[in-house]
């Protein structure tokens, strides 16, 4: 049997610009593993466990933002790239998964290492494809050819996913001694990609909807950090006098320029004020017209109070690609780029200069001695609101008199003088809202006397993240403190977290993956126990990480089970929900070369952190020990406060 076919492959994805691969040793991959590690353009790394190998690709392929490979033989093997392989699907991005497998005549015939490998994954993948078995002659060759090159196209079209390519391979499997591989020159199929733009005419008519309606909200969902988009929503946000509303993980926290003004910061404080338990607070911030793009929330809080506000209108934007209705409330999907979509808009004519851009005003900057008159915590009901009249507008209330006007660079610049006044009167309680919550959260967390407890210990620990850090977010307790407490303002630290289906099975490995594809840039992981000893394979490989920081919250037990209000009440919860368990990652650090630094108490936490996140420290492992039960109550005297504090 000819191997030529195999051998091309490499060489299929060298041209289409992929430059790493993630394999998993083993027999019946072994021509994909000879021709990948041999291909000069290729770099390949060995991960035995094939599900933290298939969450190293992962994490390189987000943190590079193209197409990783993986490899695995035949079997099981490729079953344990399946929770990669959903989370890549609904986290949009690229997995080209070579699968290689017995011969088709062999399936279902008791032979080794043999199960049902064509689509293998799914609905979870974007595509399977099945590579000939045979490719002697001239037609397989050019169809072997271009599967591979169809599937690398399918996995980067936007929404991006992973596709798996299933391989049969026959005997003999490796070259002859002195045998050389060939790499041919191989037809490749390219795919240009373009961004799609709507008429003019559709765009003045969603301009003048956002115009003519007061209570106009925008909630981003998780998002890459993307400069090009926050400029664009700042322009936009400034311009109609819009609030914007982003999680953790949606980035716009991101300084946008280096002369970024932080009073022109997205609201990020919506886990604490959210939980006011104040029904004037709800109706003073509740849209007729909401705008989405981008993907999963981590804000419960937010997302409940979107379903029960009920807008009359909600558009998501999108360019391509099914779209979810999170909300209940889907009007209209809008294809376009979200960046494309907000630069459209206030780029269209009757901008005034300073929204986009002069010499005379950056938009990433305020001029001086002007203000964002936020006011108080106070908040003002804008009464009178009516229904949609049709699909596309939005009734306006009678502007309320005396309302300020708030002062941003090209603050308004769409807007009348008596539009102004509306959505300032709108605007004002978020802005307000959240300058409360930023106050009442540095007051509550710098309080004496605290007991140690993992609440605050992550709050001092994001107060000295290291400018240019990558920060990945581990699922259950940790994603949703960093969400409630937000990163230092004004630092450059962009945020990653496997929300796409939101497990705690390749967190670490995730980041592991970030690590290695970035090794100049700080790489920092907050995790839980039970995330972290889950996924301990993930530092089981032979590649060094310098760069990478882990942050383990141990309290012994899965904590975020005494936060839920169910599981807390049981009497089973400590033997059923918690996953008790006694282990420390001293064993771990030791086992993996990795620097181990532990703290239990707030002195010892802050003599620690400089160490721990200084660049001359290595790969770095710090243990922070916790009580569950003092964590648990720690955070209800939090929740407590938030609900009494509100003035």
């Amino acid at each position: 049997m000819s191997l030529q076919a195999i051998h091309n492959i490499p060489e299929i994805c060298a041209q289409l610009g992929i430059t790493d691969v993630v394999l998993s040793p083993g027999s019946r991959c072994a021509p994909l593993t000879i021709a990948f590690a041999r291909h000069p353009s290729i770099q390949v790394r060995t991960v035995p466990d094939e599900r933290a190998a298939a969450f190293i690709g992962l994490g390189l392929a987000q943190a590079q933002r193209r197409a990783v490979a993986l490899v695995c033989t035949s079997g099981t093997a490729g079953l344990n790239y399946a929770p990669a392989v959903a989370e890549a699907y609904f986290q949009q991005i690229p997995l080209i998964v070579f699968t290689a497998d017995r011969p088709p005549e062999w399936v279902d015939q008791l032979d080794g290492q043999t199960i049902r490998q064509a689509d293998l994954y799914g609905a979870h993948a974007k595509g399977s494809f099945q590579f000939p078995a045979d490719t002697s002659h001239a037609d397989a060759q050019w169809h072997a050819a271009r599967i591979v090159s169809e599937a690398i196209g399918l996995a980067e079209q936007f929404p991006a996913g992973p596709v798996q390519i299933n391989v049969p391979l026959r005997e003999p499997f490796y070259p002859k001694p002195g045998e050389e591989l060939r790499f041919e020159a191989v037809k490749v199929t390219r795919e240009l990609p373009g961004r799609p733009q709507l008429p003019a005419t559709a765009l003045a008519e969603l301009r003048d909807a956002i115009r003519s309606t007061s209570r106009v909200l925008l909630v981003a969902g998780q998002h890459p950090a993307d400069t090009e988009l926050l400029l664009a929503l700042h322009r936009f946000a400034a311009a109609f006098q819009v609030p914007v509303v982003g999680d953790l993980i949606a980035n716009l926290h991101l300084p946008a320029a280096p002369d970024y003004d932080q009073r022109l910061r997205p609201l990020g404080r919506q886990d604490v004020f959210m939980a006011v338990p104040e029904p004037g607070l709800k109706e003073a911030l509740k849209p007729e017209l909401l705008i989405t793009f981008g993907q999963s929330l981590i804000s419960k809080a937010l997302k409940l109070y979107l379903r029960n506000a009920r807008p009359a209108q909600h558009w998501h934007i999108q360019s391509a690609g099914p779209v979810a209705d999170t909300f209940q409330s889907l009007t209209k999907v809008v294809r376009m780029e979200p960046a494309d979509f907000f630069a459209a808009l206030t780029e269209m004519p009757g901008t005034t200069e300073s929204i986009i851009g002069s010499k005379s005003s950056d938009p990433g900057s305020i001029p001086s001695g002007t203000t964002t008159s936020t006011g108080s915590a106070s908040y003002t009901t804008t009464p009178n609101h009516t229904a949609a009249q049709d699909a596309t507008r939005v009734a306006r209330p009678a502007a309320p008199a005396g309302t300020p006007r708030l002062v941003w660079p090209g603050s308004g610049g769409q807007l009348s003088d008596t539009e102004a006044l509306a959505k300032a009167a709108y605007l004002k309680p978020w802005l307000a809202a959240e300058n409360w919550a930023t106050g009442f959260l540095q007051d509550f967390m710098r309080a004496p006397k605290q007991p140690f407890n993992e609440f605050t210990a992550i709050y001092h620990a994001l107060q000295q993240l290291p400018d240019r850090t990558a920060l990945h977010l581990a699922n259950s307790m940790a994603v949703r403190y960093a969400n409630i407490l937000g990163v230092p303002a004004g630092r450059f630290v962009e945020v990653f977290a496997n929300r796409g289906t939101s497990g705690i099975d390749g967190c670490t490995s995730t980041a592991v993956g970030a690590a290695l594809a970035q090794p100049g840039r700080p790489v920092v992981l907050l995790t839980g126990d039970v995330a972290f000893f889950y996924d301990r394979n993930a530092f089981w490989h032979n590649y060094a990480t310098p760069n990478l920081r882990v942050i383990l919250l141990n309290n012994h037990a899965g904590g975020i089970f005494r936060l839920i209000d169910g599981p807390r009440q049981q009497p089973e919860l400590e033997e059923f929900f918690e996953t008790r368990q006694p282990l420390t990652a001293a064993n771990t650090a030791r086992d993996f070369n990795l620097r181990y630094l532990t703290a239990q108490s707030f002195a010892e936490l802050e003599s620690v952190l400089p160490v721990f996140f200084a660049p001359e420290s290595g790969a770095s492992l710090l243990e922070i020990t916790t009580d569950s039960k003092t964590n648990a109550e720690f955070f209800e005297q939090y929740r407590a406060a938030v609900k009494s504090s509100f003035a």
